[in-house]
């Protein structure tokens, strides 16, 4: 059988940033494209160890400045809303910005609390992922349609108007469990993972390629991205303290041995030869998660765009 997934031939790269005040929006994409990035990513969370903004009002903001970046969520917890005004509000953001939104969705869990706060059956949390990306890509149609599912029922609704993408912006799927990946592979348009080795990033395609061609999924344009702990130093362990503190305090958990595991850890060259083995296992577009304090982030992206991305390259 013919692998249904067609990856980029090209490699992109962007990084998750913070829009905290009224100058940062226009600051970071300055950055950004200063640096040569190729897009921005925000997180989500209603409820989560260390403050955060929502995710759909960062990217409204930095929308005007982007100039061409994508503008991504990576990841947005779509099960924690209904569908429908989600879709309206990603349809505005896929205008405003141009076209470069893409909707990476997942379904989190690992604070059960966020759910409970929405009143939503953390069990269902996987269910409603799919159910919800169906619901928004008939809602993108712009045409009349209905739906009647288990979570979500409407008959004959418009919306209008269209996203600035045909069908709406590309979705990627988080998540590393058999069932999301699955669900990558029949709905999906794109993967977007974090906390996998290179290994684990291989076996997770092809079981996402396997799930896509019992769907009769065929030449699929698939990203392939990649949120990416990292950290430069002078050596692994000058990077390694640093990154696992403050890991472990946004997951409110000693994070050192998933840091050793999963971060790109260390001098250039060894940031360098983990990222390598991600583009080998199929990675196209990473998205920079440069961990340490907050202060010296730019520093280190910085750092990335000088040294390490120039010794990244496919095969």
């Amino acid at each position: 059988m013919s692998d249904p997934l067609k990856l980029s031939d090209q490699l992109e790269f962007g990084f998750m940033c913070v829009v905290a005040d009224p100058s940062s929006g226009q600051e970071v994409t300055q950055f950004a494209k200063s640096h040569g990035f190729d897009s921005l990513w925000v997180g989500d969370h209603v409820a989560f160890a260390v403050p955060i903004h929502d995710a759909l009002a960062q990217l409204a903001f930095i929308a005007g400045f982007a100039d061409g970046l994508t503008l991504g969520t990576s990841v947005f917890l779509l099960p924690l809303r209904h569908p429908v005004p989600v879709a309206k509000q990603i349809a505005t953001l896929d205008t405003l910005s141009g076209g470069k939104i893409v909707f990476g969705v997942g379904v989190g869990g690992e604070f059960p609390k966020e759910y409970e706060a929405c009143g939503v059956p953390v069990k269902e949390r996987g269910a409603r992922l799919g159910e919800s990306i169906e619901v928004m890509r008939k809602l993108w149609t712009g045409d009349t349609v209905s739906h009647d599912g288990r979570f979500f029922q409407f008959s004959d609704v418009r919306m209008m108007p269209r996203p600035k993408q045909a069908g709406g912006p590309p979705i990627w799927c988080g998540g590393r469990a058999p069932a999301a990946l699955a669900r990558c592979g029949r709905l999906a348009d794109g993967w977007m993972s974090y906390v996998v080795t290179p290994e684990m990033y291989a076996e997770g395609l092809g079981k996402i390629a396997e799930a896509a061609q019992s769907a009769g999924r065929k030449d699929i344009e698939f990203g392939t991205a990649h949120l990416l702990f990292a950290r430069i130093g002078k050596d692994r362990d000058t990077a390694l303290e640093p990154a696992a503190e403050s890991l472990s305090e946004r997951y409110a958990m000693d994070f050192t041995k998933a840091t050793k595991r999963y971060a790109a850890i260390g001098t250039p060259d060894d940031v360098a030869e983990k990222m390598n083995s991600f583009i080998a296992s199929g990675v196209r577009h990473f998205i920079m998660d440069m961990v340490g304090p907050m202060q010296d982030r730019n520093d280190q992206l910085a750092w990335f765009a000088e040294e390490v991305r120039p010794k990244l390259k496919i095969g």
